[in-house]
């Protein structure tokens, strides 16, 4: 990000497309990649060495669709909200654009509203189901093309948003530049991502991933936002994806800075962020995780006990990659996501069938995958776990519960 080397402190191994789930006449013509995670002491940016081309990750064959989870819809009305009564209240004709804007969960708020908006979303399957339901769509991403495009046909932004789309990006220096261009001079960036502080502090490897260019911190954001005029004038920590931070960012001036600024900042230093040693220390708990997981299944299955993935999720893939978990430990992975069902799980290959298998013969165990929304599963799951099921668990630590 700043032109600087970086330093190598974890591989995952060679790792496939964490989306990639796939039928078994493609076994043979998977994409695989190192997956090796580094730290810049300059910038303190946390990254991938290496990433996939983004038409491989992200085409019309995208497999994730935010709108299947209720939590999240909540979550994105409540940021709507949020940005609407302190963002927009004078605002005259306010222009919102959002930078992978999915199937259109967030942006679906401010059409209700009537306010202009613009999606850019370059997966044309879920831009399809935001397109569907009236939200203003663009199929492509977001570069120096669309940002020319979106001036001339929109003009300048009140709102630019992202959500768990940013941390995508390798050219990152691009969208910043980009997005200084678009803002109005009082126009917010607000976006949020997993959080590199949660990651460390939770062990929550499953974070690392083939979109998962950057796992920013506030102080790789504000290093970031300085290179193109920009600064953070609050943040907000999220529960969102196992621990996410969001960020308001305006061009250096416009908006009063918040004491929730600093006050990250310090916890960072404390936590180590800055430091080469906590990364290290995380690669040794990554270890130990993988060595727990591998050894918890393996106990189970000698004993013959069922053991069921529960969500197919990206992050789902980088664990049983990393810790070599195949079919023989995870009889299917179950999931509601209808174009992954009947495919297969990326890299190792574990049948992804429909929910509707889970609930018709429950096992004795369902491996947790979607540990993120933890909360929102075990209310769903009341009738499993009265028959006696009970869950596997990694993060932060491995565990059945």
């Amino acid at each position: 990000m700043c032109g600087s080397s970086v330093t190598p402190f974890i591989s995952f191994g060679k790792q496939p497309i964490a989306n990639g789930f796939l039928k078994k006449e493609d076994f043979g013509k998977e994409y695989f990649f190192e997956m090796q995670v580094c730290h810049c002491q300059k910038c303190n940016m946390v990254q991938l060495a290496e990433q996939p081309d983004r038409e491989q990750m992200f085409n019309e064959n995208y497999a994730f669709f935010s709108g299947t989870s209720t939590h999240m819809a909540r979550h994105f009305e409540q940021f709507a909200q949020t940005v609407r009564t302190r963002f927009l209240s004078e605002a005259k004709d306010p222009l919102i654009i959002e930078m992978g804007s999915n199937d259109g969960i967030m942006l679906r708020n401010f059409k209700g509203w009537g306010y202009r908006h613009v999606g850019i979303e370059p997966s044309a399957n879920v831009a399809k189901v935001a397109q569907d339901q009236g939200v203003n769509t663009l199929v492509r991403f977001f570069d120096e093309d669309t940002t020319e495009l979106l001036l001339k046909q929109y003009g300048q932004a009140d709102v630019f948003y992202s959500a768990n789309v940013m941390c995508h990006i390798p050219y990152i220096g691009q969208i910043f530049k980009g997005i200084s261009r678009i803002l109005k001079p009082s126009g917010v960036l607000a976006f949020e991502d997993p959080y590199l502080g949660d990651v460390i502090e939770k062990t929550s490897y499953d974070q690392v991933y083939d979109e998962h260019t950057f796992l920013f911190s506030v102080l790789s954001v504000q290093y970031l936002a300085g290179l193109h005029g920009l600064e953070i004038f609050d943040v907000e920590a999220q529960e969102t994806h196992g621990g996410s931070m969001r960020y308001y960012i305006g061009h250096k001036g416009q908006h009063g800075i918040t004491a929730a600024v600093e006050n990250q900042v310090l916890k960072e230093k404390a936590l180590g962020l800055a430091s080469l040693a906590t990364f290290e220390q995380f690669r040794k708990n990554c270890e130990q995780s993988r060595a727990d997981l591998v050894k918890l299944l393996t106990d189970l299955k000698r004993q013959n006990k069922r053991v069921v993935g529960y969500a197919a999720t990206s992050k789902s893939t980088t664990v049983l990659n990393y810790c070599g978990i195949s079919s023989d430990l995870i009889e299917f992975i179950s999931d509601t996501t209808p174009n992954k069902q009947g495919k297969f799980s990326p890299g190792q290959h574990i049948p992804v069938l429909a929910y509707e298998n889970f609930k018709k013969n429950y096992p004795d165990y369902a491996l947790l995958f979607g540990w993120n929304h933890k909360k929102e599963i075990l209310e769903k799951e009341g009738d499993f776990m009265a028959r006696g099921g009970k869950w596997i668990v990694f993060v932060p630590q491995v565990g059945i519960e």
